[in-house]
């Protein structure tokens, strides 16, 4: 990434002519009309329901029709070596790659002990990928859903699920020390409410042992959740009483439906802001407690809005603060959101893509979220369009 320390000025985040650079006419078209699909939220419905019935049950061409739509706009490959040309191209327009493994809600102890080797194998490709600085991992890929539902709820566990869930706190730990030997960051993510407190405590845990002198792991803070911005001053405050660095990847958040249906159905209050103007002043607000305290919190920015991209790259300048330092850190999801990554990387930010890879079957949930609730609530879908229309007008494509 460039070094830089240049005044910055109101990045103009509509040029699509940047945003799209990467991007072949070929590309941009196919990635057009899958935008105006998903654009359509009754189709997004029953393509997601059939699509996951169809690769759930093998059905003949069902992968290869998930695989070169929508698995090739989101994710990077199904393994690594087939996302290395992805990494390679935005490396090229200094563009740096997140690395996810894309399964979650693992069931069995061979599942999950297969996803620690997978983590680690990530681990040691990024060492190896100056591209690569960080990679990110799921809690449910590596332990289950309802022993974490448990702990949470702090109900006595048997002999058998101490023990169980002391493997998974040894293969969490197992990740994070391949982490900090091979100098590569750790995002562990953030998931449903009702065994969240079960991850920070394990993300806590993780950074008190690893974090002592640089940051490399991190944990996720969803800020559509009302009490998250508390919640990051406390993981703080914890964090220097402990005498180690927080890692805080801040998100909006990716459950708001599940989390509001959930609430209504268990007759407790919805954790979720009430309002999309509630959940931006946390975000924001959460951007700027991070600068302030920039030298002891490592920040990764993983926004898909303009304003807080802007808010963050001002603060960068106004505390005049390098560009490019280590703490200070952009990141949307790979294919989206192109408009802020590679205009943020023309400036000399450090950026990334979330770039998740998989087999076809295990990153479905994954892409489900993309198609639908990037189109239900946040729009997203139709900003996208916007953006490729421009483009497409601008290479005189359409």
């Amino acid at each position: 990434m460039p070094n830089s320390n240049k005044i910055n000025t109101a990045i103009d985040f509509s040029n699509t002519e940047i945003a799209f650079k990467n991007k072949s006419d070929k590309a941009l078209s196919k990635a057009h009309l899958l935008f105006r699909l998903m654009n359509n939220p009754l189709l997004v419905k029953l393509s997601s329901t059939l699509g996951v019935w169809a690769v759930k049950w093998r059905l003949p061409f069902a992968k290869y029709l998930v695989k070169q739509t929508i698995f090739s706009q989101f994710c990077g490959g199904t393994n690594l070596e087939e996302s290395a040309s992805t990494i390679k191209d935005l490396h090229s327009y200094s563009v740096y790659s997140m690395l996810d493994y894309g399964a979650e809600a693992k069931k069995t102890e061979e599942d999950f002990d297969n996803t620690v080797k997978e983590n680690i194998g990530a681990i040691r490709f990024a060492a190896d990928n100056a591209a690569v600085p960080v990679i990110s991992t799921k809690i449910t890929g590596m332990a289950r859903f309802e022993l974490l539902e448990k702990v949470q709820s702090k109900e006595a566990l048997t002999a058998e699920e101490t023990e169980e869930f002391e493997r998974v706190r040894q293969r969490i730990r197992a990740v994070s020390q391949a982490a900090l030997d091979h100098k590569v960051g750790l995002f562990i993510d953030a998931e449903e409410t009702w065994i969240q407190d079960s991850i920070d405590q394990l993300a806590d845990e993780m950074m008190s042992i690893f974090n002592k002198e640089e940051v490399w792991v991190y944990n996720t803070f969803q800020m559509y959740r009302k009490d998250r911005y508390d919640f990051l001053k406390t993981s703080f405050a914890e964090a220097q009483k402990g005498g180690y660095l927080l890692g805080a990847k801040l998100v909006r958040g990716a459950y708001m439906e599940k989390e509001r249906k959930r609430a209504e159905e268990h007759g407790y209050p919805s954790p979720i802001q009430d309002s999309k103007a509630q959940t931006d002043k946390a975000f924001n607000d959460a951007i700027r407690f991070c600068v302030e305290h920039y030298e002891q919190i490592a920040l990764c920015n993983a926004t898909h809005n303009m304003d807080s991209c802007q808010l963050l790259a001002s603060l960068i300048e106004e505390n005049a603060i390098a560009q490019n330092h280590k703490h200070l850190n952009f990141c949307q999801l790979y294919g989206m959101s192109d408009h802020l990554t590679f205009n943020l990387a023309e400036r000399g930010y450090n950026v990334a893509k979330y770039l998740v890879y998989g087999k076809v079957r295990e990153v479905l949930p994954y892409l489900v979220r993309r198609a639908q609730e990037n189109t239900s609530i946040t729009g997203d879908m139709s900003r996208e369009l916007d953006l490729l229309n421009t483009e497409m007008k601008r290479r005189k494509l359409n």
